[in-house]
């Protein structure tokens, strides 16, 4: 069983696609599709379902993805420690929460990049939910995802608090105003994809304010969101810092919300096991060493 092809297996089954497993690849489609048919003939059995909307995995593709993931992020592992001489250098793949990468990285990631320019960054933005799978399964080093995190494979660093406000368009004015003025169902509730920890907060919010039954809008876009709440197209839940440093936070209205609910934790966490280079610490030494991370 070529390496190569299992990482083209998971690259695929990730991305859900071949297109788009040759983009994050950097080969070409013809060649991700013949190592995926090579890993098929080999196993002996299909490993996807092919069909116009992309690729899904079969059930053998299911069982044989964790060790697809595993054996693919112990090889880089192994070539990231064998050129670790303690010098940050080479590669560093970090996830982010599309709004903490908006306010709170910008002056970490100049920092670091200051401090170990030959370190290659890169930063993905993804829901909480699969920035854990990702670390856990080696394609990311590190992420910030929203709190509390419980794994025994992780660990976890202090990196932001957050003031959560719900968003709505100008006209309301207050919380009450807008509970008043909405109908029974509730406003439409302006959410990021299933896996967004805010998400799930808005939908637990929505509940207690007697709106369960409220429509639901994905949006992938920060930009996007603000600017359909602005529009008055529903409401949303995002950091107090995110909607301040908005060019369109003069056209919305923030409520400020019970304590339960208005405090959130950022993380940043990183696999408890394996090889802790030296740009991976070079990067949460840069973190710690902010005396305002934590009180963000």
């Amino acid at each position: 069983m070529e390496l190569s092809d299992i990482q083209t297996f998971a690259a695929v089954a990730r991305t859900g696609g071949i297109t788009r497993a040759a983009e994050e690849l950097n080969t070409v489609q013809s060649n991700v599709t013949q190592r995926v048919k090579a890993l098929e003939a080999e196993i002996g059995t299909p490993l996807f379902e092919r069909h116009s909307r992309g690729m899904t995995l079969t059930g053998a593709g299911k069982r044989l993805l964790p060790y697809a993931q595993r054996m693919a992020a112990l090889s880089r592992e192994a070539v990231l420690a064998a050129r670790d001489d303690g010098e940050p250098k080479g590669p560093l793949a970090i996830g982010s929460m599309e709004t903490t990468a908006a306010v709170r990285l910008p002056p970490l990631l100049a920092d670091f990049h200051r401090r170990f320019p030959a370190v290659r960054l890169s930063l993905r933005t993804a829901t909480t939910a699969d920035l854990v799978a990702s670390v856990l399964d080696g394609t990311l080093d590190g992420a910030f995802v929203a709190g509390p995190i419980a794994h025994a494979d992780l660990t976890a660093t202090n990196a932001f608090r957050e003031e959560m406000v719900l968003v709505s368009a100008r006209r309301w004015s207050s919380l009450a105003e807008l509970r008043a003025g909405t109908p029974e169902s509730g406003p439409t509730a302006l959410v990021f994809r299933t896996g967004c920890t805010y998400r799930q907060r808005l939908e637990q919010i929505f509940v207690e304010f007697g709106w369960p039954s409220a429509a639901r809008f994905e949006l992938g876009t920060l930009d996007g969101m603000i600017g359909c709440v602005a529009a008055d197209m529903g409401v949303t839940l995002l950091p107090r810092a995110v909607v301040e440093r908005s060019a369109m936070s003069g056209s919305v209205s923030m409520h400020a919300l019970g304590a339960s609910h208005a405090r959130a934790e950022t993380l940043f966490i990183q696999r408890s096991a394996g090889h802790q280079y030296s740009a991976l610490q070079g990067f949460v030494a840069c973190l710690k060493k902010d005396d305002d991370v934590i009180a963000a």
